[in-house]
């Protein structure tokens, strides 16, 4: 395993890697949903990059960039025993140098949701992502369900700016008692952590009212934020459901619609969804 810190290093590794190439951007403090991605991303593709780059520009002014959590030690000890065959690790200065003053925006679809919650939050992904995939130059690249607007935003930014890869959607990966796994999940203190699961007991009775035949939007969003409110310590950012190409909001339900979700317990910010 290699691993390299500037895009000169990179670019002189790439075509030594045998195609196809999978890549799989991270920000790093790896759990078992990082690693599922690399698995697919390794099984399916003669060659593996892996970035780590905690990216500052997707971060709001009182968000949590700097206590975000780090251990790039752990890291890469996980990715050298999942079989990558290059890490990427570029400081904030190597990705966005100086002089840097280009951006990309990928329209209403950044702004509805967790674009509307956290403004300029998408531009800085879709600008990382696009610098990456420049950089990286990969055939196929590996995204998690659990962050589904991302994923959603991606594949319109490779679509419209005529990128030559495949963006590929891994399922959620979930704790056994069905909280999503995100590096965020350190935040939670004991109690907290125990009340985090109404978020997937939430998405659950969505897909249950839906199957029995709800079709009414805000009937089922009166349900799920009554679940919600159960639990004392969650306080409710947005509870959506909407059409999960376009992300406007239904008032009939119909497939494919995505049921998403942004809840805090305490200072920790979390997001669940699924699609039905």
């Amino acid at each position: 395993m290699k691993i390299v810190a500037t895009i000169a290093e990179l670019r002189s590794l790439r075509p030594k890697l045998a195609g196809p190439v999978g890549f799989v951007p991270t920000m790093g403090y790896l759990h078992e949903g990082h690693l599922v991605l690399v698995r697919q991303a390794r099984a399916e593709n003669p060659s593996l990059v892996v970035s780590i780059f905690v990216n500052p520009t997707q971060f709001g002014p009182h968000e949590d960039f700097k206590q975000y959590p780090r251990d790039p030690e752990r890291d890469l000890a996980l990715l050298e025993k999942e079989g990558a065959d290059v890490v990427f690790i570029p400081s904030a200065e190597e990705i966005y140098p100086p002089d840097f003053n280009s951006w990309v925006e990928v329209g209403k679809l950044a702004e509805r949701l967790e674009g509307a919650a956290r403004p300029g939050h998408f531009r800085g992904v879709a600008t990382v992502v696009a610098r990456l995939f420049n950089i990286v130059q990969p055939d196929k690249a590996y995204f998690g369900q659990k962050d589904a607007q991302q994923l959603i935003v991606i594949k319109k930014m490779a679509a419209d700016l005529g990128m030559d890869l495949e963006v590929i959607a891994v399922p959620t990966v979930r704790e056994p008692d069905g909280l999503a796994m995100s590096s965020r999940n350190t935040y939670l203190n004991d109690e907290e952590r125990k009340q985090a699961v109404v978020l997937y007991q939430a998405l659950n009775l969505a897909q249950k009212l839906y199957a029995g035949g709800e079709k009414d939007a805000k009937a089922i969003l009166r349900q799920m934020t009554a679940l919600i409110q159960q639990q004392p310590l969650a306080d409710i950012e947005y509870i959506s459901i909407a059409d999960a190409e376009t992300l406007e909001e239904l008032d009939t339900v119909r497939p494919p619609a995505l049921v998403s979700m942004a809840v805090r317990f305490g200072k920790t910010r979390l997001i669940d969804n699924v699609v039905v």
